[in-house]
């Protein structure tokens, strides 16, 4: 039983690994346009732009003459677009959405070896923190991945990584679902079920021949309650995941900090045969599961209130603008 980081390595069981986000932009047109009025040269008396004279590209003879503006060539447009498609990489990795490579086994069969998953980073950013039943990237939170081997990166892999096009080496990274959040009774007794507050899970996504509970002394038997601003998480190939039950004795008690977490794997973007979205499985929803109110809750009214405090001064504006006018017919 192991775990490792979410990142660029493969090929070995029980281990999650990261992956980046890649951005990409476009050549700019190639037609070339010109200024002035549109009229044709030599329509008029010899007076003005229409007097015969050619226009010129390079700066006016002091006629009035119009000027045609060349294009910059594509070869000098290049860098310049280059350097807006990494700056757009970076913002989306840093801000939006990341991708992380899966060469585990530990999220079977939820996730296979070789997924690439798409992690939401933006929703916490409005406040919200990570539910029951969703699957979660988060930094180690205290050498869960002791001992496991990072690779080093050549110069062109670091480059890639720094721009999120390549999994990133220094940083170890897992994937787990989660099962508690602040407030809750985490309890597994002999081979299960999963019971969360009393009640039990079914869990249709735990790896098939697996029981919920696994029957052993290193943390397999346990009760526990989630402290607030932590959450509990599990692999969904139970029995080949070295998760919040076998870390107990580490200084957050197995559970992980709410600041460690990266956002929510919320699709399987990659291989394109396994393209599906990544929802928080229905036994989540049973009545009286939780006793305060969702998290969901704050991400759904985040949005709404920013919505809200940007549509006022535009209101203020347009009757001020309004109000304005009225008084100057009525002047």
């Amino acid at each position: 039983m192991g775990d490792a980081a979410v990142g660029a390595r493969s090929g070995r069981g029980g281990e999650e690994h990261r992956g980046r986000p890649v951005g990409a932009a476009g050549p700019g047109a190639d037609d070339f346009v010109t200024s002035g009025n549109g009229s044709p040269a030599g329509d008029g008396d010899g007076d003005g732009p229409g007097d015969g004279h050619p226009s010129t590209a390079q700066g006016g003879s002091g006629d009035g003459s119009p000027q045609v503006q060349r294009p910059r060539s594509f070869w000098k447009e290049l860098p310049i677009l280059i350097g807006i498609a990494l700056v757009l990489a970076l913002l989306i990795k840093t801000f939006l959405v990341q991708a992380f490579s899966i060469p585990s086994d530990s999220m079977q069969n939820t996730l296979q070896q070789g997924d690439r998953v798409l992690v939401d980073k933006l929703t916490p950013w409005f406040g919200s923190e990570p539910e029951r039943g969703e699957v979660v990237v988060f930094h180690d939170p205290d050498n869960w991945l002791a001992g496991e081997p990072t690779p080093d990166p050549n110069l062109l892999q670091k480059a890639l990584s720094w721009i999120g096009l390549m999994p990133s080496a220094e940083e170890k990274d897992l994937i787990k679902r989660v099962v508690g959040v602040g407030g809750d009774t985490i309890e597994c007794k002999g081979t299960g079920p999963l019971k969360v507050n009393g009640t039990a899970l079914d869990e249709p996504y735990v790896y098939p021949g697996n029981t919920p509970c696994s029957q052993d002394d290193q943390g397999g038997q346990f009760k526990v309650k989630v402290p607030e601003g932590h959450i509990w998480v599990m692999g969904d190939h139970r029995q080949n995941s070295r998760d919040s039950r076998y870390n107990q004795g580490d200084k957050n008690n197995g559970m992980v900090p709410v600041d460690k977490v990266v956002g929510r794997a919320v699709v399987i973007a990659w291989p394109v045969n396994r393209w599906t979205n990544l929802p928080v499985p229905d036994t989540f929803d049973q009545p009286g599961l939780a006793a305060g109110p969702s998290p969901a809750a704050v991400l759904t009214a985040a949005p709404q209130g920013l919505a809200l405090a940007g549509a006022v001064p535009l209101v203020l504006w347009r009757r001020r603008r309004h109000g304005v006018a009225e008084g100057r017919r009525e002047g």
